[in-house]
């Protein structure tokens, strides 16, 4: 594959921006080669500037829920750019999308838009403390909950892909303020509510999708809502990946749980940078300007972004989508996983919704210690391989990938027997 263009614009990049990237898993550190620079995408596809095409299961690290330069998102954003790009002003675009999500969501009461999902976490975090009075967060380990610096401990994403868990540059004083706690250990998480009596929050990727996709027991997810109540303390859903992903009302509407607050990105913003926070009214009243937890943002709510985002939304809330959705994943994914059986290959696909992810130890990881520290290098060279033949996958083995409305069964059948083949050269090699 001819990389010729993209090698040139990583080289200059690194003289500009850290590492040649804005954000640290695009820089292909776990994989083979120098990142792709991509110039555009259709449906499904991306072409780089090399002029390669790829079916895309990344889709923007899954925001694309309805494939690249969707129809009526293009429409909508080119509409309302026409009469101007931010005001900081309420605009009408807000009240519609906020009635649209509220109407259809029954664990919202009311919501608050920002510019990414790390904000949402970190405004989710501060109104936790501000209306409880409390100051501890329990996370759990291998959750990600974007660069928010006091849950930026053994947490997933790029950290992981790295070889680390936690970061530089966070206080220990502030680090502190957060119980980290194996997932699926429900003793773990009963025996620290038992002795601690300064929790505001627990924070639960309901979905943990940033380290591998490490689904939990159901019976895990209800008793953490049960021991919130029994303890006085919040139940925060961190949705940004799953929100709007597996279903509209997201883990919370598929397990039928309901936390304090949920916490958004991504698919809400149609492709634009977007974050939202919403829940319990009782809460959300504790949010400036109604209460005393400040939270504010410039280009919050912006009418461009909620323009991309009603627009998905409305095609999210067409009848069948979710169902659709997810039937297509299933058989995109039970291709490539009947064959892993008939080759005897360790290999075990994991998938909610339209969410996929291989583990390579055959079994359901279900924590970050379920995965098998060697499958690093076999992604790698599967990876490469799967570039060179047109597949384009997010370049961490811990990345989990994405199947949009964009992808045809047609796609997904050419996709799965280019896997195949790419899995059976790498086994056998």
């Amino acid at each position: 594959m001819e990389r010729k263009r993209s090698e040139e614009l990583f080289e200059e990049a690194k003289t500009l921006f850290p590492g040649g990237v804005n954000s640290p898993v695009r820089a292909f550190k776990s994989v083979h080669g120098a990142p792709l620079f991509i110039d555009h995408g259709e449906g499904c596809r991306i072409t780089d500037v090399d002029g390669n095409t790829f079916i895309d299961f990344c889709c923007s690290w899954g925001p694309l829920i309805l494939g690249h330069n969707n129809v009526q998102v293009q429409q909508a954003i080119s509409q309302t750019l026409a009469k101007g790009t931010s005001f900081g002003t309420p605009t009408l675009k807000g009240n519609e999308i906020g009635k649209l999500i509220l109407e259809n969501h029954r664990f919202l009461d009311m919501i608050r838009f920002v510019s990414s999902g790390t904000e949402a976490v970190m405004s989710a975090i501060r109104l936790a403390r501000g209306y409880t009075g409390k100051n501890k967060i329990i996370k759990f380990e291998g959750c990600y909950h974007g660069h928010v610096d006091s849950l930026l401990v053994k947490a997933g994403s790029g950290l992981v892909t790295f070889g680390i868990s936690s970061s530089a540059g966070i206080p220990e004083s502030l680090s502190a303020e957060t119980i980290v706690l194996p997932l699926n250990d429900l003793q773990a998480v009963i025996d620290t509510l038992d002795k601690q009596d300064d929790i505001a929050a627990i924070i639960i990727e309901p979905v943990p999708a940033n380290n591998g996709l490490l689904l939990q027991d159901t019976n895990f997810l209800v008793w953490l809502r049960k021991l919130c109540d029994d303890h006085k303390v919040l139940l925060i859903f961190d949705e940004v990946i799953s929100g709007f992903r597996v279903g509209f009302e997201g883990a919370a509407g598929y397990y039928n749980i309901a936390p304090d607050l949920i916490t958004f990105g991504k698919i809400v913003g149609g492709g634009m940078p977007v974050g939202a926070f919403g829940g319990r009214e009782e809460i959300m009243r504790h949010v400036a300007p109604l209460g005393p937890v400040y939270q504010a943002g410039t280009l919050s709510a912006n009418p461009v972004t909620l323009s991309a985002g009603i627009a998905v939304i409305k095609q999210l809330l067409e009848p069948g989508f979710y169902e659709e959705m997810e039937a297509k994943t299933q058989y995109f994914v039970k291709q490539i996983q009947d064959h892993c059986t008939s080759k005897n290959y360790n290999i075990l696909l994991q998938s909610i919704g339209s969410i996929f992810w291989m583990s390579f130890s055959g079994e359901r990881a279900i924590t970050s210690e379920d995965i098998d520290a060697g499958s690093a290098d076999i992604f790698k060279s599967l990876h490469a391989k799967l570039l060179d033949n047109g597949i384009y996958l997010g370049p961490s083995g811990y990345e989990v990938g994405f199947v949009s409305a964009a992808h045809s069964h047609e796609d997904l059948d050419a996709a799965a027997e280019i896997i195949n083949q790419c899995l059976d050269e790498v086994f056998n090699a």
